[in-house]
């Protein structure tokens, strides 16, 4: 027996030595000429990046470092005429949300009818994998409808937070981890238009703007949701958690509503804070940190600076320089090299309902001067895909630098691939990517493919080497003729002049100017139609009616414009043609004063006006939505206050003689009258209009 077991043993080192030998014939193969030639030897089996680069996917909204720059190279230098391959495309519905990849899994936020969700599809294909449903949709016919912010990816955790201020975990399988309401909890302040900051996972810790007392920014633990500090006492913004080392000091910069403010990593404790303005603003740019300088840039072109940071127990800062160039919004720059790269708006806010205005532009780092321009700012930009590919205008964009290119995704939809030269703007190709809406969201750059999308759609379209496609193709890829393709309908053109802050509402001046305006067309439409009723007496009172709503109606939509283009002022007459929109809905109801048979011609007469005036109202609606004008709505609100005065006014229209026409005439300017003022004491009840 002991003699068999002896065997066993030797039969069994005799294998392990084999096994050994094996290995190490294996290790002078392969891992020895990697050593003798000075390679690391890879750590991963993506051919788009280098060997000694750790394939981290593109975990954030900005990339693995927060900048918006990627390592990966072999990109192609140019595309086909009809563009790069497009791998897949794929409906989406609302939100602002840009994609994070890893390990071929694409995320993002959206929302349909049936709610708000999470969403992982198979980056190969685009195939659902797995959605999440956490909320109703937000503001579906508002704005700005759907999710603000975009996941994040950390220790195959799924980060991601909601427009009403809540931020959550998600397992790989998309099973909820933890909750937390922070804006609720907080009581935060500053994210009015919905919270849109995405999660900063770092260090263990989820690190969220708030904007509440005591709480400005607060770190959660990562693994369960619970709060591990929270400083501060600023309101918030939109702009997400940066993490920097300073002097091998771990900090957190916030950059809040109105300061910016820098605190330890560790204990919260805030460091220092700089005042930048009072009342409202809204911050939504990323700034940019290489050690040891902060850039910023600000909206309402406020322009951008250098700050210069020390970090330890006496951290603080110094400015290097400030300039009115690079006013950032919702599209933030890059650095490359000693240049940042990024869109200059020379408008208060970005636009959602137009391109914006502005300068595409090469700055120096450290002192702001401008090396480079692309489009004339002054201009508002064409829709025109083939005159923009003509003149070589960028516009308002979102980019992405890898490979010594930059990446553009512009707010039109157009994706433009540009050299990175900080003395010229080299366009190499363009293409008509995802069109048909106005598109803030950022491009995700994962082995080659781009992951877009809008408020439509989502599409992956491949801009590595021809050579490398198969290595990421799943199926026989489409072209970008094959997408559905819509150009953007610029509805600001029918306004003639735009009010610089479309989200306040107008001031006592404006609304004494625009009612006055609107008088002054009634009167017009009454001249026009007496000198009718002089040239022609047999008229009847009823067609006398219909050629002053008609007349006045046309005034009401088009003088407006004139008016504003005159004066270079905002001149504001839709209502006008609201109201007569009402006034014909009254006249036409069932509400008759004379007893009379209602045929069925009758019925289907008042309902085919009902409908219009209800078509009317939506169309009012829909520019003013489409148009940024928030406060404008009110007046669908006027009808109740001018309804009694119209109904006693309809007594008049048996009457053929001039005396009750113009008593009718007068009750209609009452009427008008009821339902301008009416709205203007419901925006007074909601606003101190004495502050605008």
């Amino acid at each position: 027996m002991l003699k068999e077991k002896l065997s066993r043993e030797m039969l069994v080192f005799k294998m392990c030595r084999v096994h050994a030998y094996r290995l190490l014939i294996f290790a002078a193969h392969c891992i020895l000429p990697i050593i003798l030639s000075g390679q690391e030897p890879a750590t991963h089996d993506n051919p788009f990046l280098d060997a000694d680069v750790v394939d981290t996917g593109w975990p954030h909204i900005r990339g693995p470092n927060y900048d918006g720059i990627s390592s990966e190279t072999r990109l192609a230098d140019s595309w086909p005429d009809d563009g790069p391959p497009v791998l897949w495309v794929t409906e989406l519905g609302q939100g602002y949300s840009s994609w994070v990849v890893k390990d071929n899994r694409a995320y993002t936020q959206y929302q349909s009818l049936a709610g708000q969700f999470v969403i992982c599809l198979d980056a190969s294909d685009g195939q659902p994998i797995w959605r999440y449903r956490y909320d109703w949709p937000f503001e579906a016919t508002g704005l700005y409808p759907g999710p603000r912010s975009t996941p994040t990816i950390a220790n195959n955790r799924i980060y991601f937070s909601t427009p009403l201020g809540a931020v959550g975990c998600l397992n790989e399988y998309g099973k909820l981890i933890w909750q937390q309401e922070l804006k609720t909890k907080f009581d935060g302040k500053g994210t009015d238009f919905g919270y849109a900051c995405s999660p900063t996972v770092f260090d263990g810790k989820v690190i969220m703007p708030v904007g509440g007392a005591g709480a400005c920014m607060v770190a959660l633990d990562a693994a369960d949701g619970s709060i591990l500090w929270a400083s501060g006492d600023a309101s918030a913004s939109y702009t997400p958690a940066l993490p920097i080392t300073v002097d091998g000091h771990r900090q957190v910069i916030g950059y809040l509503e109105n300061d910016l403010a820098a605190f330890d990593l560790g204990t919260g404790r805030e460091l220092w804070r700089q005042h930048l303005s009072n009342g409202y603003d809204e911050h939504a740019a990323w700034p940019i940190f290489r050690e040891p300088y902060l850039w910023t840039s600000a909206p309402f072109q406020a322009g951008s600076q250098l700050l210069r940071l020390s970090g330890g127990q006496n951290a603080s800062f110094e400015r290097v320089w400030d300039s009115l160039v690079m006013s950032n919004d919702v599209s933030s720059s890059v650095l490359v090299d000693e240049h940042l790269y990024g869109f200059d708006l020379a408008e208060a806010q970005s636009k959602a309902h137009r391109p914006s205005r502005g300068a595409f532009r090469s700055i120096t780092w450290l002192s702001g001067k401008t090396s480079w321009s692309n489009g004339d700012a002054k201009l508002r930009r064409s829709t025109d895909y083939e005159e923009n590919k003509r003149r070589q205008t960028i516009g308002q964009a979102s980019l992405i630098a890898a490979d010594g290119k930059l990446i553009v995704l512009n707010d039109l939809g157009d994706l433009i691939l540009a050299k990175i030269d900080s003395d010229k703007y080299v366009e190499l190709a363009r293409t008509p990517a995802i069109k048909g809406d106005i598109c803030w969201t950022s491009p995700a750059l994962d082995r080659g493919r781009l992951f877009l999308r809008n408020h439509t759609r989502a599409v992956c379209i491949y801009i590595g080497e021809p050579a490398l496609m198969a290595t990421v193709a799943r199926g026989e890829p489409l072209s970008v003729s094959d997408l559905p393709q819509s150009s953007v309908v610029d509805l600001a053109s029918l306004l003639g002049v735009e009010p610089d802050y479309s989200m306040d509402p107008p001031t006592y001046r404006w609304l004494r100017i625009w009612f006055l305006s609107s008088l002054a067309i009634l009167g017009s439409a009454g001249l026009f139609v007496c000198l009718i009723w002089r040239c022609k007496r047999s008229l009847s009172s009823h067609r006398i009616r219909w050629w002053f709503w008609a007349t006045a109606m046309v005034l009401g939509l088009i003088v407006g414009s004139v008016a504003s283009l005159a004066s270079r002022d905002f001149v504001f007459t839709w209502p006008v043609t609201l109201f007569f929109a009402f006034q014909i809905a009254v006249y036409q109801s069932a509400m008759r004063r004379r007893k009379e048979p209602t045929t069925r011609l009758k019925k289907w007469q008042d309902r085919i006006v009902a409908i219009l005036f209800l078509a009317v109202c939506f169309a009012y609606y829909y520019a003013c939505r489409r148009l940024s004008l928030v406060t404008e709505w009110v007046f669908l609100c006027g009808f109740a206050a001018s309804c009694p005065i119209l109904l006693f006014s309809r007594v008049m229209t048996t009457r053929n003689r001039p005396v009750f026409l113009l008593a009718e005439f007068s009750l209609t300017l009452f009427a008008f009258a009821a339902f301008y003022g009416s709205a203007v004491v419901l925006l007074g009840l909601k606003y101190n209009l004495s502050d605008f």
